[in-house]
């Protein structure tokens, strides 16, 4: 790197510090969590099923600092945690997945007019920074063309009803007879990651996995 690109990169971490997703502590810009959280993370991820049967890895459950880093995630413009809750997740995948022969990595689409309220989707976020860290494309694979009630608003017994039929595939062509791995950010029910694999599934897809950053307890 010239001495002008190391000037200009210190200086915006001087601006810009890095921080621990978990505390807010200032870390190291290589680093993803701050020594004390890294030293408490789980030893083993947590496996939850879909709804449909597919199982799905997600790194910590969601309670504490956890949930905290994926509401801040979600809700307060922290877009840069991204990268480190992808990383934990991409751990919990190695972790379970015995095929590690994905073809691509997708994520659980939101609406357009919801977009537009937060900024972004913390899925595909989180999805674009799994597959970098695992050097396979991100691909859009489904859309969310019909607006539903939010989930976590919804009672559990509900939830499968509040999903169905607002998901459908971008272009069948991008994943039939592909291994997809769906990202993202909580796993509850099971149900959006389930309706999500079935429209991939009727489009032709070949084999889905399933990740996210925390599974709740709620079932």
């Amino acid at each position: 790197m010239k001495l002008l690109d190391k000037i200009k990169d210190s200086s915006a971490f001087a601006l810009y510090p890095v921080r621990c997703p978990y505390c807010d502590r200032v870390i190291e810009k290589n680093e993803v969590a701050c020594r004390s959280c890294a030293e408490q993370f789980p030893d083993h991820c947590i496996t939850r099923a879909v709804v449909g049967g597919l199982a799905c890895a997600a790194a910590f459950p969601y309670r504490g600092s956890y949930a905290g880093a994926v509401r801040r995630l979600k809700f307060s413009n922290r877009a840069d945690y991204a990268r480190p809750l992808a990383v934990q997740t991409v751990h919990a995948i190695l972790e379970i997945s015995e095929d590690m022969s994905f073809d691509l990595i997708t994520c659980v689409p939101m609406h357009v007019k919801d977009i537009r309220i937060r900024g972004y989707n913390q899925a595909e976020l989180l999805a674009r920074e799994c597959a970098a860290v695992m050097q396979l494309p991100y691909v859009e694979t489904l859309e969310k063309f019909k607006r539903n009630r939010p989930q976590h608003e919804t009672k559990a017994k509900d939830r499968g009803k509040n999903v169905r039929g607002v998901f459908r595939p971008t272009d069948c062509a991008l994943f039939r007879n592909k291994h997809v791995l769906i990202i993202d950010d909580i796993i509850t029910t099971g149900n959006t990651l389930g309706e999500c694999a079935r429209m991939l599934f009727l489009g032709g897809c070949r084999e889905i996995s399933c990740a996210a950053v925390c599974a709740t307890s709620a079932w």
